[in-house]
């Protein structure tokens, strides 16, 4: 077996790209200093109003007091537990769905205008019909995130399969193969990127449905810290939980990303 080194504009080329990638976590770093450092500033100089829009060190202390009675982590446990779920059945039955679609022609374009519907309509119109269908439960905020990404999972991923190339479709059916084969040989195979950025999409989108029906049947959860601080005027555990909802969403989509890394190495 032989070997192969890179070359000097090779390895200079890397060096360069990792130079860049360093920078860009440095000036990352730095901006979200300098922001941090201006509220908090503002904060205390009365230029803004600390107890409406609260500061880094007001929500740090609330976190912190939150750490010690343990209560931050049942929120966003059952914050995340609810997404996860809510997410997996997304995925699942957005892709079985889609499949059937792309499987019959008729089907297909009867349930198209009610799936553009669907999607189109304001998911939170459909939480206080939720309520009193489902109950004030854990079930009425995984449906709820449910109905806010899956129709756009489903329309997503019907298109994608529709665009699959038809050359190697009509190459499948002239060596007799079926529509099984189809599926399993070039349309799966094919659409293993358009499934994963679908998933980075709907990851947050199941973290938007999961806050919406925490607004409205939760006692627990991120969403229920918001609307519950909003109420009693705690604006630090409001800020605090919109914080942590950013740090949760960023590492909801890097491990997707991750799952990507990893399916294409």
């Amino acid at each position: 077996m032989i070997e192969t080194h890179p070359t000097l504009a090779q390895q200079a080329f890397i060096e360069k790209e990792k130079l860049h990638r360093r920078n860009v976590r440095v000036w990352r770093f730095m901006l979200l200093v300098l922001l941090l450092s201006v509220w908090e500033l503002c904060a205390r100089l009365g230029i803004i109003n600390d107890f409406i829009f609260s500061s880094p060190s007001r929500v740090t202390i609330c976190f912190l007091e939150m750490v010690k009675d343990k209560s931050i982590f049942m929120h966003i446990g059952v914050t995340v537990m609810e997404t996860l779920v809510s997410f997996v059945l997304v995925v699942v039955c957005g892709f079985l769905i889609a499949v059937l679609l792309w499987s019959s022609r008729s089907i297909s374009e009867v349930l198209e205008p009610y799936l553009v519907m669907l999607n189109s309509l304001p998911k939170s119109a459909l939480a206080p019909i939720l309520i009193v269908w489902l109950g004030n439960n854990i079930k009425t905020i995984i449906v709820a995130s449910i109905s806010v990404a899956v129709f756009g999972c489903i329309m997503t991923l019907h298109t994608g399969f529709s665009q699959t190339d038809p050359d190697k479709i009509k190459l499948i059916y002239s060596l007799g193969g079926n529509k099984k084969d189809v599926l399993l040989k070039v349309l799966l195979p094919g659409s293993v990127p358009l499934i994963i950025s679908n998933m980075k999409v709907n990851i947050g989108l199941c973290l938007v449905g999961v806050i919406i029906g925490e607004f409205l049947a939760a006692n627990k959860g991120l969403g229920y810290l918001i609307i519950y601080g909003s109420q009693v005027f705690k604006m630090d555990l409001v800020v605090m939980s919109i914080v942590i909802l950013c740090i949760v969403s960023a590492i909801l989509y890097q491990g997707i990303s991750l799952l990507e890394k990893k399916i294409k190495f």
